[in-house]
């Protein structure tokens, strides 16, 4: 689907699609103050994933100001939160991601994302509430917005999606920010996907014994990481390089002058698909058991979490990309970029409704990427702030054309259809240029 096949499919006509975008504009600048305050609530307080207390308490307090119904800690979560609006239709969700960086605050960005998540939100509720008041009709359709804990690393939206919190959405969307570098000649991008992140520990146990007096009576654990380490380091040279595999040893003993009796390594593993990154898990675990052979050692190995390749749905990115081109803003849309070489959980929401996780560029100066101190210092930046509020505009609008279009709601369920046939039979072709490029901001 390209722009000019959603500008002819759309029902809507040129006056009705201008007369809302400028409603919901309208409602979303109406608003300006209560969202700047809360972007700086969250860029203040950095909170790690699961902790974001006052992050949860100061987007809901602000959104209970504003007259929305509310349910804290929602989904079994103690930092989670989801507010909806509307009645009957079809259901749009924004997620709002707020979690913090350990040592260095929102150098992720996440107080923008919430904000805009927020924004589109307000943006939507506020245009189902005023044709309401005006025409005194429902206008079928449902506004949702998730607030999810704890992407960095834990998986907060995978519980949610548990939980069932996407079992009845149409489209989900979220937008992040990064340095305008990763999109030159744009404002941003609206498809952009990411690679499949399998997350891993494996723990050793030998023996301890004294490392000078008696070391033939010991079993070294710290052998066995090292040897899996070296393993797993001579196994990349036989792997696709759009693969990644990460480690750590997280536990290597504790004086030299004992035989380690426990070792262990964390492990990430990342791949095009959660398919791929399945078949690499088990050339990686041979690599684990030998070495635990090797040094005499048993092995406990535990799967984290799973975080699945995000599948940004074709349709969806041109309708929002169709919108921020209407608000002056080009992103770009290449339906066959392989995106960028990093995770995150929206793309586990991508395999269950159709999703995206959109890109927008902030002034970060070079050698200032995500998941440094001079991006923390730059998400908070009234700049900042005002090129993500246009996102923002851009996702709310496309959540109305959701809402409201039967064309665009059909075509986007034809293509998560499409893209479901094909998952499983993923391979790494064109996923070459992951390799090359891309400090997208994430985890």
């Amino acid at each position: 689907m390209t722009a000019a096949d959603f500008a002819s499919t759309s029902t809507l006509s040129a006056a009705e699609k201008d007369n809302l975008a400028a409603q919901i504009r309208a409602a979303i600048d109406a608003k300006a103050s209560e969202l700047w305050k809360i972007n700086q609530q969250i860029h203040q307080n950095p909170e790690l994933g699961f902790e974001e207390f006052k992050a949860h308490d100061n987007i809901t307090n602000m959104l209970e100001s504003l007259g929305f119904q509310v349910t804290r800690h929602a989904y079994g979560l103690d930092t989670a939160f989801v507010a909806e609006y509307g009645q009957g239709g079809r259901v749009v969700a924004f997620n709002a991601e707020y979690d913090a960086l350990p040592g260095i605050g929102h150098a992720c960005g996440h107080n923008l994302i919430a904000m805009m998540s927020i924004a589109a939100f307000i943006g939507v509720a506020e245009n189902l509430k005023k044709l309401q008041q005006t025409t005194g009709q429902v206008v079928p359709g449902r506004v949702r917005l998730i607030g999810t804990p704890a992407e960095e690393g834990f998986g907060g939206k995978i519980l949610i999606i548990n939980a069932g919190a996407y079992k009845d959405v149409d489209a989900c969307l979220m937008t992040h920010p990064g340095p305008f570098t990763e999109c030159p000649g744009f404002t941003g991008d609206a498809y952009m996907p990411t690679l499949a992140s399998l997350k891993l520990s494996v723990e050793y146990t030998g023996k301890t014994a004294h490392a000078a007096m008696a070391p033939w009576e010991g079993v070294n654990a710290l052998d066995a990481a090292v040897l899996a380490y070296n393993g797993i380091g001579i196994l990349r040279q036989q792997i696709h390089p759009s693969n990644r595999v990460h480690c750590i040893v997280s536990k290597g003993g504790d004086r030299p002058n004992i035989i380690p009796g426990n070792a262990a390594l964390d492990c990430y593993i990342r791949s095009p698909s959660v398919k791929i990154a399945e078949e690499l898990l088990e050339r990686i675990k041979n690599c684990f058991e030998g070495a635990a052979l090797q040094a005499g050692c048993t092995m406990d190995l535990k799967m984290k979490n799973t975080y699945a390749d995000l599948r940004p749905n074709k349709a969806l990115a041109v309708v929002y990309a169709q919108n921020m081109a209407n608000l002056g803003s080009q992103v770009r849309c290449d339906l066959s970029s392989a995106g960028v070489p990093g995770s995150t959980d929206q793309g586990n929401v991508t395999y269950v409704c159709p999703a995206f996780q959109a890109y927008v560029g902030v002034p970060a100066q070079p050698g200032c990427n995500n998941h440094t101190p001079g991006f923390t210092a730059v998400a908070g930046t009234r700049e900042s702030h005002d090129l993500c509020l246009q996102a923002a505009k851009g996702m709310a609008i496309t959540g109305w054309n959701i809402l409201t279009d039967e064309v665009v709601a059909e075509r986007i369920w034809a293509d998560f259809e499409e893209d479901k046939a094909v998952r499983d039979v993923d391979s790494h072709t064109g996923m070459d240029r992951r390799i090359l490029s891309g400090n997208a901001g994430f985890c």
